[in-house]
């Protein structure tokens, strides 16, 4: 990746971070033209991430981006099903990346048989958990810490993400359309998403029941992308169809086994 590809996500966060920014303090704060300026804000507004206003650029509200204490509470039971089962396919060795969110974090109540294992995470909740665990090796990926999703964000994570050879990535979302799209509601992390979509050989998604039918502010996958969907076994027969049609084998997690 070049250096306009860094320039550019770093000037996303930046942006996001500060919600309001002018042309002329983006110009100074990474020491380019304005031109260079006005393209690299063009590539910004395509991608989805902010907007134009007068003098300047601003981010794009969240509104469906809840704080990440709020959706903890929700779903419970089916979120540690799928977290049970997701770590049930972590074997002896693996190299593993847990994403951010409220369903992958329950993984690491489950991988206190495994040996050997290495976890990276941006996930402040999967670090807090594997404290108790000296059987698992953890890579915490540098960034801000982002509140609203517990997790760090930086274009330092991505870069740090892509040096390893992933084996497999547990990945969240905000919700899995009947189209097959996977969207996640943080501009923040929608590159560390595709970063580690592209680093890893297998890659798992991790929904509770309630996600599909459901889309966000930025598709960062396709199912078909997907080597396995865990989902708890109140899914809807739409997913069932979806990962069917597809290819995509569907795992289904059993509340009951908790």
């Amino acid at each position: 990746m070049g250096m306009k590809s860094y320039r550019i996500k770093e000037m996303e966060q930046f942006i996001l971070e500060h919600d309001i920014v002018s042309m002329e303090e983006l110009r100074d704060t990474f020491h380019i033209s304005m031109n260079t300026v006005r393209l690299d804000v063009a590539q910004l507004v395509s991608k989805g991430a902010i907007r134009k206003v007068y003098g300047g650029v601003c981010s794009i509200q969240k509104e469906n981006l809840v704080p990440f204490n709020e959706r903890q509470l929700k779903n419970t039971q089916a979120k540690r099903a799928v977290g049970k089962a997701a770590a049930a396919l972590v074997e002896d060795g693996d190299i593993i990346y847990i994403d951010s969110g409220t369903t992958t974090m329950n993984m690491m109540d489950y991988l206190g048989e495994c040996t050997n294992v290495i976890v990276l995470t941006n996930n402040l909740d999967a670090i807090n958990r594997a404290l108790p665990l000296p059987n698992i090796n953890v890579i915490c990926l540098p960034g801000t810490l982002e509140r609203k999703t517990n997790s760090f964000v930086s274009a330092d994570t991505v870069r740090t993400l892509e040096k390893y050879n992933i084996k497999k990535a547990f990945m969240a979302s905000s919700g899995i359309a009947d189209s097959g799209i996977v969207t996640n509601s943080s501009p923040l992390e929608y590159e560390i998403k595709k970063a580690a979509l592209t680093s890893s050989k297998e890659v798992y998604l991790l929904i509770d029941s309630t996600k599909y039918g459901k889309s966000a502010l930025l598709t960062y996958a396709n199912i078909v992308e997907m080597s396995k969907v865990i989902v708890d076994d109140r899914a809807d027969t739409g997913l069932v169809s979806l990962c069917e049609r597809n290819n995509v084998e569907i795992i289904l997690a059993k509340t009951s086994d908790l």
